[in-house]
């Protein structure tokens, strides 16, 4: 009979060979584990699954007349808020009257003829050329009495051009002709007026008047905004902006009468010429 103890020490040996290869087995085939981070990755998305959100401003509602009249009188709120401060509309009615009154000056000549009108007329002293120059720069125009002006030229090379200019001129229809003892002095004979020519002034005065009428009411609108302005600011008391308005009207229908008397006396004066 074989002795016990070799037998034993042989099953014990692959006993434990047999538990490391069940242990190393299950080490390679056990899952590895990995330890989640704090920050949890997103799966990615193509552009195409993304939503893109729009950046445009909100859509207002359009501004009525009433808000703007509102923004604008709170642009204006440091502004001296006095309603009976007409300084703006006097001096718009006053430039208005020194205008008409100016341009009834040019016109008061009965239909004659204007020594103005030869003063603004244009001289191109290069043939060919668009610059030209005014003949009241470069020359004189007086009045030699009876019905005929003198034009007294600076330079003697400019006489040529300014013949050329006034003759050229189809609404004027003067022959200015040279001087036999001064060569830089034009003699411009005036035609006597004509039913047309007077015509012609009146109707022109009438529109001078026009609009010196339209510069009265531009400055009265002017007024009437800032009015407005103050109303809606609530800076003064509404019978006080009563007062206003009022006093606005009359400063007007002055105005407009003064129109009206200038140019009335202008066409009498040219009626009887």
């Amino acid at each position: 009979m074989p002795p016990r103890i070799p037998i034993r020490t042989n099953t014990l040996k692959q006993l434990r060979t047999r538990q490391l290869h069940l242990t190393e087995r299950s080490l390679l085939t056990r899952p590895i584990s990995t330890t989640r981070s704090a920050r949890q990755i997103l799966p990615f998305q193509s552009p195409q699954t993304c939503r893109c959100f729009s950046s445009n401003p909100i859509l207002h509602k359009k501004k009525g007349r009433a808000d703007r009249e509102k923004e604008e009188a709170a642009s204006e709120s440091n502004e001296v808020e006095d309603p009976y401060d007409f300084s703006t509309l006097n001096t718009g009615i006053e430039k208005s009257l020194e205008k008409l009154k100016n341009d009834l000056s040019k016109l008061r000549t009965g239909g004659r003829f204007n020594p103005e009108v030869l003063e603004n007329l244009r001289v191109h002293l290069v043939k060919d050329s668009k610059a030209s120059e005014r003949l009241g720069d470069l020359a004189q125009v007086l009045p030699k009495g009876g019905r005929s002006l003198m034009i007294l030229v600076g330079e003697k090379d400019h006489v040529k051009h300014v013949i050329s200019a006034i003759q050229g001129s189809k609404d004027l229809n003067l022959q200015p002709t040279v001087d036999a003892q001064n060569t830089a002095q034009l003699n411009v004979p005036i035609p006597p007026p004509t039913k047309e020519s007077r015509d012609a002034a009146l109707a022109a005065a009438s529109k001078v008047g026009e609009n010196a009428n339209t510069g009265v009411r531009n400055a009265r609108a002017a007024m009437q905004k800032k009015l407005r302005a103050i109303e809606l600011k609530k800076a003064a008391r509404p019978d006080d902006l009563k007062k206003a308005h009022k006093e606005m009207e009359k400063i007007t229908e002055k105005g407009v009468g003064d129109v009206k008397k200038a140019v009335e006396a202008a066409r009498k004066t040219m009626e009887q010429t």
